[in-house]
């Protein structure tokens, strides 16, 4: 029989709550306990991962700008600066160049990824494992994004540097039907197109006035860098021109009507060699011509104190296949060049002065201080240089660079590639008069500088700026 006095015990024992709460916050504590260390591992992760958030953006704009072969260098250089190093505790940084832009679908955005590991804590009280084992302890993968456009290139294939004020520098007469083929044109003052967009893909114009040309219309622009981007060579090679080479004895042509005489016949087949050969005065054919140079590095005509005066002929680049290169297309690679003492009754530069009729088919030199230059007017000519009918009189198809700094081309043709070249065109002037069926063939950048292009690097405008996407 159990004793009264225990009975006793057992009831008030039975009644008695003191305690509870202790037991029963240590049943809760272990899952209290991970769930506090969860929260505070959550926020370290978060903490971790915005950092890397910071590393990438900062890498991909840095490529982004960068915008060259070494883009990846500079994007993981960037990201060292935040504490990421790629192939370091477990750290790797991707980089592209050829990433998905959000919205257009393009592939040439810049992205970089940093992915990276770090050891779980009290996590694991709860059952988080993370992303496995690494270096002998569970841990949790975290990783970044970010995703940049580069400003976009856009070809200049029509430059006005408006030397002498002219504005607008790009100008149309009339309602021309001319079409450009989408390239684009950059004026240093203003551009005006009236009734026709000239089928220009973008027209930059660094003045503020840029009325109906183009399909893109941007005014208030910067000017290229540098502003002629073709200057300093051609200064260079002029340079290296002998002096005096024409004793100072230069031919000039005389007309009644549209019969013109003196000056200097040719006719036939010319071979010309390596290097520079001087014609001094004004030039008259009297028959077709045909510049035959060497089939490698082509040959530079330098015409002095003179005209080429086609006179309804054609004068062009030979267009017979020579070995080495021996596979259609393929020409004698050429460059006119005219220069002088800019004395006044000079002309510089093509004219058919006996009318419509005649053509120039000019292949450049794809090779040397010359490459992909056609047809060069001396910059420090100011005199003479203006070209009336471009495309009309005379015909001019023409692949790689026609540079007249100076002049006013006043373009009432069509411009298209010659004979054997690539499909590229440049023009760079002091300003354009554009009308009837005025125009250029397209030029692609990969007709110009390519493999089996033009040997012309084309001016290059920017759109827009550099900017996270993603």
């Amino acid at each position: 029989m159990i004793p009264s006095s225990v009975i006793n015990q057992l009831r008030r024992l039975r009644g008695d709550e003191r305690g509870a709460v202790s037991i029963t916050m240590g049943i809760l504590m272990i899952p209290l306990v991970g769930f506090l260390a969860l929260g505070f591992e959550v926020s370290n992760w978060y903490m971790i991962t915005r950092s890397m958030q910071n590393a990438a953006d900062a890498a991909t704009l840095a490529a982004a700008i960068n915008n060259s072969a070494n883009y990846d260098i500079e994007a993981r250089a960037v990201a060292a600066q935040y504490g990421f190093v790629n192939g370091v505790n477990n750290v790797t940084i991707g980089v592209s160049n050829t990433a998905t832009c959000p919205i257009t679908g393009d592939t040439n955005c810049y992205s970089v990824t940093i992915n990276g590991y770090t050891p779980l804590l009290l996590s694991q009280v709860v059952g988080f494992q993370g992303a496995g084992t690494i270096s002998g302890s569970l841990q949790k993968q975290l990783g970044a994004l970010a995703v940049a456009k580069a400003a976009s290139p856009a070809d200049i294939c029509i430059l006005a540097l408006a030397s002498s004020g002219t504005n607008p520098a790009i100008q149309t007469n009339g309602a021309p039907t001319a079409n450009m083929n989408g390239c684009d044109s950059m004026s240093y003052t203003g551009a005006d197109c009236n009734g026709h967009n000239l089928g220009l893909g973008i027209s930059f114009t660094v003045g503020s006035t840029n009325s109906g040309c183009g399909a893109k219309k941007l005014s208030n622009q910067s000017k290229l860098n540098p502003p002629d981007p073709y200057l300093s060579q051609i200064q260079n090679n002029i340079s290296n021109f002998a002096t005096n080479p024409c004793n100072n004895n230069f031919p000039q042509e005389t007309f009644q009507g549209n019969h013109a005489s003196g000056g200097t016949a040719r006719t036939g087949t010319i071979p010309l060699p390596s290097g520079n050969t001087y014609w001094c005065g004004d030039q008259r054919l009297t028959g077709d011509v045909t510049i035959d140079t060497p089939p490698t590095g082509g040959a530079v005509l330098v015409i002095v104190n003179g005209r080429l005066d086609l006179e309804q002929h054609t004068f062009q680049t030979d267009t017979t296949c020579k070995p080495p290169t021996v596979v259609p297309p393929c020409s004698s690679g050429l460059t006119i060049v005219f220069t002088g003492n800019n004395a006044a009754g000079y002309t510089y530069g093509p004219t058919d002065n006996a009318g419509p009729g005649g053509t120039l088919d000019i292949t450049p030199p794809t090779s040397g201080p010359w490459s992909g230059m056609a047809i060069v007017q001396d910059p420090s000519l100011t005199n003479g240089v203006d070209i009336s009918s471009a495309g009309n009189s005379p015909t001019l198809n023409i692949t790689g660079l026609i540079y007249t700094p100076h002049a006013t081309i006043t373009l009432k043709g069509a411009i298209n590639k010659s004979t054997n070249g690539a499909q590229c065109v440049v023009m760079v002037a002091d300003n354009f008069q554009i009308s009837g069926t005025g125009g250029i063939l397209k030029t692609d950048i990969g007709h110009c500088s390519g493999p089996g292009g033009a040997g012309l690097a084309i001016p290059q405008a920017t759109v827009g700026g550099v900017a996270l996407v993603l």
